[in-house]
């Protein structure tokens, strides 16, 4: 059945220790930085005079966000704490 609205995908949900809380999110967040990386490369090769500087931008503020999660992780570590995390994908039709 095809459906029209907003949809929802439970990523990732539960309570993980510091270590398994990164091994879980850093991974994710590589692999979007990874794709883009090769998003960016695949539109070079096509066109040398591609402008990469929104995909860069992207990039770089996903690998800040990384470090900001790899900061936060490490907080909960020292205080002992595990994290609870809610990872849910929206998906709606663009127009």
């Amino acid at each position: 059945m095809i459906q029209k609205g907003k949809q929802t995908i439970q990523l990732v949900k539960g309570v993980f220790t510091p270590s398994e809380a990164s091994d879980v999110m850093v991974s994710l967040i590589n692999e979007k930085i990874n794709f883009h990386k090769l998003q960016r490369l695949q539109r070079w090769e096509k066109d040398n005079s591609f402008n990469s500087e929104q995909l860069d931008r992207h990039i770089n503020e996903l690998e800040s966000e990384k470090e900001n999660l790899i900061e936060i992780i490490a907080n909960m570590e020292v205080l002992g704490k595990n994290l609870k995390i809610n990872g849910t994908l929206e998906i709606t039709p663009a127009d």
